[in-house]
């Protein structure tokens, strides 16, 4: 008997010893949203990534282990308004996770719960790629992170009820701590206000209306066309009459368009990193907007 009760309280022991298993697995679909699952899951969730910060995020193979990814999953995260109709539906029919399904409470978009800029009045596929449901780049005005951190909270307490009071906890955490970083940003992005820039792809409608730089025009032709020499040249020519103080790209895009345009109107490029691991120092959220806000203040010097 005394035998039994020791291997009994051996075991015990090791149970206690071992690690918690997270509660969730969540595949995101941007690095944006699985920093955000992390902030408010801490160690109850496991969080893979399907992309990366330095691919384009309209155009991503469906590959196996991104559906391997999806099967396992009970919770997806992605921006929405189409950002990710080229290899998303792929998936999700692929994985036959009918938890993750789209209407279930296992799949989430961000763009459901911001304020929408840019919705098109007409849809022509001559116009580029244009989304229906508007410009899907949300993720570059903090303020958005606010309604959706909330409406990703509830989504993680209902699909895991046993621990919505710590999800209930870091959200609070979160939100003092983010509004706290909103204020300090928008002082320090202050000088920033009415200034003239131009924009590689036309990515940055969010970030503009925070900050309230201005753009006043854009290197590709129509969005998703990479642009002509010819259209280069008339785009330099418009900025004799309407000059700008920078030309912004995000760290994904071809650095060329940028850099030729820079070179002749003589104003520098700043290579933004777009989302969280885009540039070294941009290793999570609030390093996302703080490595921003810098570049965009060196590129006025």
């Amino acid at each position: 008997m005394h035998t039994l009760l020791k291997t009994l309280l051996i075991f015990s022991l090791a149970a206690v010893a071992l690690p918690a298993k997270a509660a969730l697995n969540i595949f995101a679909c941007e690095p944006e949203w699985a920093a955000l699952a992390q902030e408010l899951a801490g160690d109850k969730a496991s969080i893979y990534a399907a992309t990366n910060a330095l691919q384009d995020p309209h155009r991503v193979e469906a590959r196996p282990s991104l559906i391997a990814k999806a099967r396992r999953a009970q919770l997806v995260v992605c921006t929405g308004a189409e950002l990710e109709m080229g290899w998303l539906p792929v998936i999700l029919r692929e994985s036959a996770n009918p938890d993750i399904a789209t209407g279930k409470p296992g799949y989430f978009e961000a763009t459901h719960y911001v304020q929408m800029l840019e919705v098109p009045s007409r849809l022509d596929r001559a116009d580029g790629d244009v989304h229906a449901a508007g410009n899907p780049h949300i993720q570059l005005d903090a303020r958005n992170y606010l309604p959706i951190a909330q409406a990703l909270s509830a989504r993680m307490s209902e699909l895991d009820p046993a621990n919505a009071a710590f999800y209930a906890k870091r959200l609070q955490d979160f939100e003092t701590s983010w509004q706290a970083a909103i204020k300090r940003w928008e002082a320090q992005a202050a000088p920033l206000r009415g200034i003239p820039v131009l924009v590689q792809h036309r990515a940055y409608p969010y970030l503009e209306a925070w900050l309230g730089f201005k753009q006043i025009g854009e290197l590709e032709p129509k969005p998703g066309m990479e642009p002509s020499a010819a259209y280069l040249g008339k785009l330099l020519a418009q900025l004799q009459a309407t000059p700008a103080r920078m030309v912004i790209r995000s760290a994904y895009q071809d650095a060329k368009p940028s850099e030729w345009i820079a070179e002749r109107a003589h104003i520098p490029t700043v290579e933004l990193p777009f989302s969280v691991g885009g540039t070294e120092t941009a290793k999570n959220l609030y390093g996302l907007f703080d490595d921003t806000i810098t570049r965009l203040l060196q590129g006025l010097k």
